[in-house]
C-alpha cells in the first residue's frame, strides 16, 4: 500500500500524467517562442500595435470558438470570469506590451536574457505554496538551468551593439523586468485556479481567457488609434506592411495565444506549479532557436553547452517530481 501524501502537499504525478504534462508544456513553449521574433520582424510597428493586435486576434478567435463550447462556458461562475479578466490583463495585454516595448528599445538579447530567468523565478515563487517540494530536491535542477541560461545568454549579450543609447537599454531593462513580474504572477495564479476547479476544461478556460481579452484589446486598439491620429508617427491601423502585420497577428493569436494557452492550461492541471515553472524553459529554448533561424546563424559553443544544460535541468526537474 502506498504511503499517503504529506498533508498540504500535492502527490507527485504518475508517469503517464507526467509525460502528458511535460509534452503539453513543450508544445506551449514552442508556440510561445514565436512572440520573441515577431517584434524583430515588425520593427516599424509600435509595441501597442503588436500587443493589442495579437490579443485582438486571440479574442476574435475565441469568439468564433465559443459556439463550439457554449454549454461549458455558460456554467462558468462570476468569479471565474473575474479571474479570466485578471489573467487577460496581466498575463496577456500588459506582459506582451512590456515585452515588445523592451525588445524594440533594447533589441532581443537583453529582454530575452531577463525573460529567460522565468523558469527559476516561477519555480521558486510557486514552491512556497501548499504543494512545496523539499528544496534539496528542487535546487539541483534550478542550479543547472541557471547555469544554462547564463551560458546561452552570454552568446546573446555579445550581440548587443552601440547603436542604442544607455537610456534605451535602461528603459528596456525596466520594461523587461515588468514583463517578468507579469508572467511570474500569471502561471502561478492560473495554475492554482485550475487546481481549485477540477471540472474546468483546459480548452474552455483558454476560450474564456480569450473572450476576457477581447474587450481589453478593442479598447486598447481604439486608444492607440486616437493617439496616432492626434500625434502621427504610424499609419493606423495596418501600418507600412499590412499583409505581414495581419498574418503575424493571426499567427500569434491562433498559435501562441489560443493553442499555447490551451496546452499550458492542460500542463498546469496535470503538473505541480513548481515543475511547470521550470518547464517555461521550453519557451526560452524556442525563442533562441527562432532567433538563430531568423538571423541565419548557428549558436556558438557556449550557447550549445547552455542549451544542453537547460535540457538537463528540465530532466532533473521532471525526475524530482516523478512518482516514487
Amino acid at each position: 500500500m502506498n504511503e499517503a501524501a504529506p498533508v498540504g502537499r500535492t502527490p507527485p504525478p504518475a508517469g503517464r500524467v507526467l509525460v502528458e504534462g511535460v509534452a503539453c508544456a513543450l508544445g506551449a513553449g514552442l508556440l510561445w517562442g514565436l512572440v520573441f521574433v515577431v517584434p524583430i520582424m515588425l520593427p516599424d510597428y509600435p509595441p501597442a500595435m503588436l500587443s493589442f493586435g495579437r490579443y485582438l486576434s486571440f479574442g476574435v478567435i475565441a469568439l468564433l470558438l465559443a459556439g463550439t463550447d457554449l454549454p461549458r462556458l455558460q456554467r462558468l461562475q462570476r468569479q471565474d470570469w473575474a479571474m479570466a479578466c485578471e489573467l487577460a490583463l496581466v498575463g496577456n495585454i500588459l506582459y506582451y506590451l512590456f515585452l515588445s516595448a523592451a525588445i524594440q528599445l533594447a533589441d532581443a538579447p537583453l529582454p530575452t536574457m531577463l525573460i529567460g530567468t522565468l523558469p527559476i523565478v516561477i519555480a521558486i515563487v510557486s514552491n512556497f505554496g501548499a504543494e512545496a517540494l523539499p528544496w534539496r530536491r528542487l535546487l539541483p535542477s534550478l542550479l543547472v538551468i541557471s547555469i544554462g541560461i547564463a551560458l546561452v545568454n552570454s552568446h546573446e549579450m555579445a550581440l548587443l551593439d552601440d547603436r542604442r543609447s544607455t537610456q534605451d537599454y535602461l528603459l528596456g531593462t525596466l520594461l523587461a523586468l515588468a514583463a517578468v513580474c507579469s508572467w511570474t504572477w500569471y502561471p502561478v495564479r492560473n495554475s492554482r485556479w485550475l487546481q481549485q476547479r477540477p471540472a474546468l476544461a483546459s480548452g474552455t478556460w483558454a476560450i474564456a481567457q480569450g473572450l476576457a481579452t477581447l474587450p481589453l484589446a478593442v479598447v486598447g486598439m481604439a486608444a492607440a488609434g486616437l493617439y496616432f491620429q492626434w500625434n502621427g508617427g504610424f499609419d493606423f491601423p495596418l501600418g507600412p506592411h499590412g499583409g505581414r502585420y495581419v498574418g503575424l497577428m493571426l499567427t500569434l493569436g491562433l498559435c501562441a495565444s489560443w493553442l499555447g494557452t490551451l496546452l499550458w492550461n492542460r500542463a498546469s492541471r496535470l503538473l505541480p506549479t513548481a515543475l511547470t515553472g521550470q518547464l517555461i524553459v521550453f519557451e526560452t529554448l524556442a525563442a533562441f532557436a527562432y532567433a538563430f533561424i531568423w538571423r541565419g546563424s548557428l549558436p556558438g559553443s557556449a550557447a550549445l553547452v547552455g542549451i544542453a544544460l537547460l535540457v538537463t535541468g528540465v530532466i532533473l526537474g521532471v525526475r524530482a517530481f516523478r512518482a516514487v
